[in-house]
């Protein structure tokens, strides 16, 4: 019998528990703009993000976006957009670059282990980006990670060495950013926050 109000129960039996969630399942899901992500089996849904983050994602993408057009690197991409970073992990950074050299590991539906990924926090996803992500993005191979954090103001990169992720720097206002991939990007930190 089906109720006016309250949750739709019967649709919720239709899909997978948390934890038997499978990749097929996953790409199966309708369109939609929310970021959704699968890891180990579970889906992880997110609020969607302040609007302090999305403007910084949004100057940071122009800043990377002008660099790799400038420079012909690669391409940037911007979040919801699925990242397959091996069988089983799907996830949607906030910003994505892909090299040149790896174009191939673009589809239409997903985009492969990129480049560079860049994850803002938020207050919902700090932990998630901090340690989840962070082992994720380190074991499946992403050459650069940044961590950008508005309330201390400091983006963290991390580089990948022997298949694990060293502290390339921690850069505050007042300083350049310093990237080990994107090597003459003259951009302040400044910029990103202000």
């Amino acid at each position: 019998m089906l109720t006016k109000t309250g949750p739709v129960t019967e649709i919720a039996e239709l899909f997978p528990d948390q934890g038997k969630w499978t990749e097929e399942d996953y790409f199966s899901l309708p369109e939609t703009n929310k970021i959704i992500e699968l890891s180990e089996g579970r889906l992880i849904i997110t609020p969607s993000p302040t609007t302090q983050h999305q403007r910084i994602v949004l100057r940071l993408s122009h800043l990377l976006f002008d660099y790799v057009s400038l420079h012909d690197l690669g391409e940037i991409i911007i979040s919801p957009m699925d990242v397959r970073l091996y069988p089983g992990v799907i996830r949607q950074p906030d910003i994505v670059f892909m090299s040149n050299e790896h174009r191939e590991r673009i589809t239409e539906r997903y985009w492969g282990v990129p480049d560079l990924v860049i994850e803002v926090l938020s207050e919902s996803t700090a932990k998630e980006d901090k340690v989840d992500k962070f082992f994720e993005y380190e074991k499946a191979g992403v050459p650069e990670y940044w961590i950008v954090d508005s309330d201390k103001r400091t983006i963290d990169i991390f580089g990948l060495k022997d298949n694990s992720y060293n502290l390339v720097g921690t850069f505050k206002v007042g300083d350049k950013i310093a990237s080990n991939l994107l090597i003459n990007l003259d951009a302040s930190v400044e910029s990103i926050f202000n």
